[in-house]
């Protein structure tokens, strides 16, 4: 778990604090189709800006695991 934990971390210093749905499907190399699904359904908690989703990286991290 803790080996899980720092891989993530050193992926995910390369982008910023909030992701948008294209990196976070990049990230965790699925389709735009299954990120959206990721985070509407709630697995991955997410903050909508007007008609923008972000994803904060805490998130990303929770989710991971």
């Amino acid at each position: 778990m803790i080996m899980m934990n720092i891989y993530s971390q050193s992926i995910l210093d390369d982008y910023n604090d909030v992701l948008t749905i294209p990196e976070l499907a990049k990230i965790l190399r699925v389709g735009r189709n299954t990120a959206y699904n990721l985070v509407n359904s709630g697995e991955i908690k997410s903050v909508r800006v007007r008609n923008q989703i972000r994803i904060p990286k805490s998130s990303i991290l929770e989710y991971l695991g």
